[in-house]
């Protein structure tokens, strides 16, 4: 290179200064690019040593091939492994996470062209090798896409990292059928019908998801990847276009961001985010929701086997606790035996450990696997028993001297102990049969044993009613409070005398074991803000849930009222601070619960009042109870929220995240400043909708032409009403990128921080309950906004005010030319059809 400079030098001196400056021009870049390529080549005979912290090879972007200590366990200095790392974080490992070393190790190049790690710099046997040193290898290149190329003489690649993935699949790599990740006993393998599967010890299979989980179609050659917006894709020859597998719970959002797929240590696939510069990665997906079924390297272990204690087995018992049933594990046996017979069987048979669960099934699970893992909470009522060798406590030393004598008294006093506690359950069991028997009959009794029930899950679990009793409670289901998209409303009357809300679900999918499992889940999330949630109850068809009552019912009884109902009129004050607590529970939902519960039907009806009018949100958690699949993958009938609240990517195809109850939070605070409907258009609106003509009265400072006509302005906080109309515009913007978490949302109400200017928010396409229909809405002509198309019967259904037939058919995205088939008598045949129409 020094020889080229010299000579180009001289050949610039003869040149004429016009030529002279534009070649040394011309020569500088080329030197520039030379140099950016050459900084990420790495020259035959390279040699990394783990010795020395600041050995590394680089490229100009700062990714980087060098040594690193161990990412699950960073304070450990001995485990280190030979590393690509981009953004500081690992995207690729020689060997894989099982090759780790210590600092004797080196990573060479050597002048073959094969890639070596040894454990020392005399070792001739390396612990992980490309396979390379008979390709002719001639040229090296780190890129800095974190990809690590081992090129031949004609320049074609003989090797690539992306092609030999370890744990993580970055951008622009793509993972085949004959691609394995792997994390150690875990790995995940792409399937033929493009599912990907997660194994253990290559055997057991634990995950199976993807587009044909039920089928058995194949594709020719389908690769997986991972969009740098966070969405994993599905490719193959056979298919016009890529298909979404999942998505990335901040999909699209605007940054220099990283988004990698990973298969970590506990098993489970997850994608994560990482902010260029940050240094720090965030989980945003998961394939395994609970991942108490996958971590094997937490827990315990016996401190003796029972191989070398035969015949002085014991149970140590587990209170609060439940053994899991999934793979690795083997299957369980399932009895319904009470506690002791579930504890008495184990202890005897070939068990290692058994669960006894206390939710009113009665079953009994005996777990004869090794590989055994559970989990333990206050607000689990289930007891576990784990055989291990006895006594469960130390044997207490003998004190002083005597032998035999000291064992004669001991075993005295033994004999004592047990008498006397004979005798005491003997009198209680003799008591407690008298009194049962003198007022089993009484109708008292019935109340106080469910007082006694209710205090056994006083810890926070839910109490299971029979379906014979809630019936009793709502006197036959006779007192309806109301009716939602997942069941009807109840009052009922427990039997310890408190006024409880009963709901009967509809459409749920989920089997026993799901359902109970959803229902704990709900059940242990507490919030000020939330509605609480007491019981349930699961026999056979009949799902319903035990609410507390909300005396002062919904909110919309009290935002949509007539002039008759002016007593249940709410002033500014309880508004903006009904506002501000839903907000905050829902920001509890998403961003404060252990996971993020997107309630998909935040509206008016769904948000109850106390008898101190404190906001409540309802309903929250059931988007998933009776349509346990991931909402991402939902089609329009499996839409449950309601029209007029819904985000715009509901019907677009895109995932709903949180940003979506943003959106509808963004609607009902409109409605809680204007008292209106957000989507009703009248007079006053020039036939708008209301949210589409508010924003034209926000641009022309016209805010008490939004606020409700019925609050006197004498008694309303202009600033408060300006803050809510400002954060509702920013709620409602079509992209979710431009939407505020719930956790600003209450930072901009609480006035703490600024709030800027909201842009225009566009007018978006809506979907109908239940996804029946498909409501098109647009800003193109206000009398447009009632014309709908109905997916399931085809045909068109015009309101007598909407005059365009061919708009009509526009806005709902049909062509231009389609008949309409319009009963006559329903009333809704608009003047002046178009010759043809009918």
């Amino acid at each position: 290179m020094i020889y080229i400079c010299v000579s180009v030098c001289v050949f610039v001196k003869r040149c004429s200064p016009l030529k002279s400056n534009a070649f040394t021009l011309l020569l500088i870049s080329l030197l520039a690019t030379s140099a950016a390529v050459l900084a990420a080549d790495i020259p035959l005979g390279s040699t990394l040593y783990a010795s020395d912290p600041n050995a590394k090879w680089t490229t100009p972007n700062g990714t980087t091939l060098s040594f690193i200590t161990d990412p699950v366990d960073p304070t450990s200095g001995a485990a280190l492994f030979a590393a690509i790392t981009f953004n500081s974080i690992p995207i690729w490992k020689a060997g894989g996470s099982s090759a780790s070393v210590n600092s004797s190790a080196v990573f060479r190049l050597v002048a073959s062209g094969d890639l070596q790690l040894l454990p020392s710099s005399t070792s001739t046997t390396p612990l992980w090798s490309s396979g390379t040193g008979n390709l002719s290898v001639t040229a090296v290149a780190l890129e800095d896409t974190g990809n690590l190329i081992l090129k031949n003489a004609s320049g074609s690649a003989v090797w690539t990292s992306f092609d030999h993935p370890t744990d993580v699949i970055v951008p622009t790599q793509s993972f085949t059928l004959r691609h394995t990740l792997s994390s150690g006993l875990y790995s995940l393998k792409l399937q033929e019908n493009g599912n990907l599967t997660l194994w253990w010890n290559d055997t057991v299979e634990y995950y199976n998801s993807g587009l044909n989980s039920t089928g058995n179609s194949s594709f020719t050659n389908p690769n997986l990847d991972i969009r740098s917006t966070g969405v994993l894709t599905l490719s193959d020859p056979t298919l016009p276009q890529a298909l979404d597998l999942a998505y990335s719970s901040d999909y699209g959002e605007e940054g220099n961001i990283l988004r990698f797929l990973k298969l970590d240590n506990d098993g489970n696939l997850r994608i994560y985010s990482s902010a260029i510069g940050s240094r720090t990665q965030t989980e945003r997906w998961a394939a395994v929701d609970d991942q108490c079924q996958r971590d094997s390297r937490k827990g315990c272990r016996r401190k003796v086997e029972l191989r070398d204690c035969p015949g002085s087995e014991t149970m140590l018992p587990l209170e609060h606790s439940i053994f899991l049933t999934y793979p690795p594990e083997l299957s369980s046996q399932i009895y319904y035996i009470a506690i002791s017979a579930c504890k008495s069987n184990c202890l005897v048979g070939s068990c290692n450990a058994s669960t006894a669960l206390s939710d009113g099934s009665g079953q009994c699970y005996l777990k004869s696997s090794n590989f055994i893992s559970g989990y333990h909470s206050p607000a689990i009522p289930s007891t576990s028993f784990m055989k291990v060798c006895g006594p469960v406590m130390p044997t207490p030393s003998i004190a002083g001297t005597g032998g035999g004598k000291g064992k004669g008294w001991r075993l005295t006093a033994w004999l004592v102990v047990v008498v006397v506690v004979v005798t005491l359950l003997g009198l209680v069991v003799v008591e407690g049969g008298l009194w049962w028997w003198c007022f089993r009959n009484s109708p008292k009794f019935g109340g106080l044993s469910a007082q006694y029930a209710l205090l056994e899950y006083a810890s926070g679990a839910p109490v299971q009613f029979s379906y014979k009793e809630l019936q009793k409670a709502t006197k036959g289901f006779k007192e309806k409070l109301g009716a939602g998209g997942f069941g009807a409303v109840y009052r009922g009357l427990l039997a310890n005398r408190t006024t409880a809300a009963v709901k009967q679900l509809e459409g749920i999918e989920q089997g026993e074991k799901q359902f109970r499992m959803e229902v704990v889940t709900i059940s242990s999330t507490h919030h000020l803000n939330l509605v609480r949630l007491i019981g349930f109850c699961s026999e056979g068809r009949h799902r319903l849930l035990v609410y507390e009552f909300m005396k002062n019912g919904s909110l919309d009884n009290f935002l949509f009222v007539s002039e008759e109902q002016s007593g249940k009129f709410l002033s500014w004050e309880y508004r903006y601070s009904i506002a501000l607590g839903t907000a905050k529970g829902i920001t509890y939902l998403h961003e404060e619960c252990r996971d993020c519960i997107v309630h998909c039907d935040i509206k008016p009806e769904n948000i109850l009042l106390d008898e101190n009018y404190n906001a409540k949100v309802s309903d929250f958690g059931l988007a998933k109870l009776v349509n346990p699949k991931d909402h991402r993958y939902r089609t329009l009938k499996s839409v449950r929220g309601t029209r007029g609240y819904l985000a715009p990517e509901w019907l677009a195809n895109l995932p709903i995240t949180s940003k979506s109850d943003v959106y509808s939070y963004g609607m009902v605070l409109l409605e809680i400043v204007s008292g209106k409907r957000n989507f009703a258009v009248s007079e006053e609106t020039d036939q708008m909708k209301f949210s589409v003509w508010a924003y034209e009265e926000f641009e022309k400072g016209n805010f008490y032409a939004i606020v409700d006509k019925r609050l006197p302005q004498n008694e309303i906080n202009m600033e408060q009403v300006i803050r809510a109309i400002q954060v509702s515009f920013w709620c409602i913007q079509e992209q979710p990128s431009q939407r505020p978490m719930m956790g600003k949302v209450v930072q901009m109400l609480e006035g703490i921080i600024e709030i800027d200017r909201p842009p225009a928010p566009k007018a978006a396409t809506e979907g109908s309950v239940g996804g029946t229909s498909l409501y098109a809405t647009s800003s193109i002509s206000a009398p447009l906004d009632f014309c709908s198309f109905s997916a399931s019967s085809f045909f068109l259904l015009v309101p007598p005010n909407c005059r365009n037939i061919v708009l009509c058919l526009r806005k709902a995205g049909l062509p231009g030319v389609f008949i309409a088939v319009i009963p006559s008598k329903s009333g809704l045949i608009p003047s002046g059809l178009p010759a043809g129409i009918g």
